[in-house]
């Protein structure tokens, strides 16, 4: 009897994936995309941004949120996994908006630096946190400099799929990601 393969991994970027932050109409008229609710929170490096006002005069972060991508993503033959900024705080402030258990963070060690060869700052740390195992990576700052870094440092399959900051995980992002991952198992 063969091991039954681990699934790969979907590595979750929050603000722009999850959180359309930059809907031009969100900003103007206060609208939401449909499906989306507003949540406020009040993540560790929200209040520190604001130090040396104590927490309860910093006035909440605001973010969109579709509950149904909760379920859509946990459908997904993949271990989900967040790559943000928000690290932890992804877990006590998204993933129980949304519908999802707490995940394994990528904890990183440099925010913002900037990567090789114009590389997203994040690649250098997926590939070594990935080590191999096959991923999908979903983030709205994803280039071709991202691509060339990932197929020349990571000995496994890997799809980089970019979202639109303003329209956030749609329906046909989700099929690319269902059918990548369905060749992978082949």
């Amino acid at each position: 009897m063969q091991p039954t393969p681990t699934p790969p991994a979907l590595l979750l970027d929050v603000d722009g994936p999850l959180n359309p932050f930059a809907n031009r109409w969100r900003r103007r008229l206060r609208w939401r995309p449909r499906g989306y609710t507003a949540h406020r929170c009040k993540p560790d490096d929200w209040v520190a941004r604001h130090a040396p006002l104590p927490e309860e005069e910093v006035a909440p972060l605001r973010v969109w949120l579709n509950p149904a991508h909760g379920p859509q993503l946990a459908a997904l033959p993949y271990d989900l996994v967040w790559a943000t900024t928000w690290m932890h705080g992804a877990n006590k402030h998204i993933g129980p908006v949304i519908g999802l258990p707490n995940l394994p963070v990528i904890e990183w060690s440099e925010l913002f630096k900037p990567g090789p060869d114009g590389a997203h700052w994040k690649a250098p740390q997926i590939v070594a946190w990935a080590r191999g195992r096959p991923f999908a990576w979903v983030d709205d700052g994803i280039t071709a400099h991202d691509e060339r870094y990932v197929a020349a440092h990571h000995d496994g399959p890997a799809l980089l799929h970019w979202v639109d900051p303003a329209r956030g995980l749609r329906a046909p992002d989700f099929a690319v990601l269902r059918e990548w991952a369905e060749k992978q198992a082949r």
